[in-house]
């Protein structure tokens, strides 16, 4: 049941935490394992934060089933400078990079990659702001330096339903869809996701890359940039957000305990009501029309009337329910259903729909 004194929070990031998490991590930052010490004092070159890495690099690599060919690495950021840190590392001087542009976050890491050198738009649904995926290209060119994709679109709600198999290194940015359903990361040569979604607090960023990526930099980059050095100096390169990888390897404790595939049943169960509810309700109209476009994590919706929109919000306040919004650049409602959202918190979402309708119908 719903604790009355907390809000169910819809926000797109940061994102909810389950309570077992935010226990775990408030009794951490008092006294950490019984060591008297609070997890915001730990010396991160120390043991007690080693083994906190340690946990948390094999917990990424069990949960995606990735061997030891890959290396995980957690860094600061967020997903602009992974944008500017991939053609950095990986987009040499007359070479090409490959994105699809299928959202805003997408079009932010084209812009990022022209910086560094020629990038080729292979597929774009921008003519139709973004509200459906764009079609896939009939061939990708081999020659390539490497393809960029974005899995899940958080301002549009739309998503790709799998992660592809290409013969060019495949980088995806996955960090509003990690962990919410089984995919075969193995086909991807680098996947990262900002934690603040369905890893855990803002203040790092999760990056899996495999070894012999590490070893294709193209330019003479300073340590700090240069995903190899990152990886040389076993995630210790400067002082990393310890609190930050704590809470990430807490969320990750927990999702391996409710297993993948036990989130993705429960993430299908919610988005199924949430769509229907939006279909049926007179008062609401889904932005994305392909359903087989559609986000699983952020759904996107709007009023059929103006006025409906501001009172909607309200009225979800109301009753302690926030985070709807729509992103500032779109406006209308997005509910984000990460996993910490419960089935019952978009039953209570749901039945405010319902009762907004029949109060505005009147």
């Amino acid at each position: 049941m719903t604790n009355s004194k907390l809000k169910i929070n819809f926000n797109p990031g940061q994102a909810a935490i389950p309570q077992s998490v935010l226990q775990q991590a408030a009794d951490a930052v008092l006294n950490y394992n019984n060591t008297g010490l609070s997890i915001l004092g730990i010396p991160h070159r120390g043991k007690l934060f080693a083994d906190i890495l340690e946990e948390a690099n094999t917990l990424v690599k069990d949960l995606c089933n990735l061997g030891n060919e890959y290396e995980v690495l957690w860094m600061h950021g967020g997903g602009r400078l992974q944008f500017a840190m991939i053609p950095m590392n990986y987009l040499g001087d007359g070479e090409t990079a490959g994105y699809i542009d299928s959202g805003y976050w997408a079009a932010d890491a084209i812009s990022y990659a022209k910086h560094y050198g020629n990038v080729a738009i292979l597929a774009s649904s921008k003519q139709d702001n973004y509200t459906h995926l764009p079609a896939w290209p009939a061939s990708i060119d081999n020659t390539l330096a490497y393809l960029h994709i974005t899995s899940n679109n958080t301002i549009y709600g739309t998503q790709c339903s799998h992660i592809p198999k290409v013969d060019v290194p495949l980088i995806a940015d996955m960090s509003s869809d990690i962990f919410s359903r089984e995919m075969d990361y193995t086909h991807c040569d680098m996947f990262y996701a900002v934690a603040q979604k369905n890893i855990g607090m803002a203040g790092v960023t999760m990056v899996a890359v495999k070894k012999d990526m590490l070893q294709r930099t193209k330019r003479n980059l300073p340590p700090m940039v240069s995903y190899a050095a990152h990886a040389a100096a076993n995630g210790v390169l400067n002082t990393p957000p310890v609190f930050a990888i704590y809470t990430a390897l807490l969320m990750l404790r927990w999702t391996k305990e409710k297993t993948i595939a036990d989130i993705e049943k429960e993430n299908n169960a919610k988005t199924a009501l949430l769509y229907k509810e939006i279909e049926r309700n007179s008062l609401f109209d889904c932005i994305v029309n392909i359903k087989t476009d559609r986000s699983k994590m952020n759904v996107c919706f709007t009023a059929t009337k103006p006025e409906y929109e501001k009172a909607f919000i309200r009225f979800c306040e109301e009753h302690n329910v926030t985070g709807i919004e729509g992103h500032r650049s779109v406006g209308a409602f997005r509910a984000s259903l990460y996993n910490a959202i419960s089935l019952a918190d978009v039953q209570q979402l749901v039945a405010l729909m319902q009762e907004f309708e029949t109060i505005n119908n009147k």
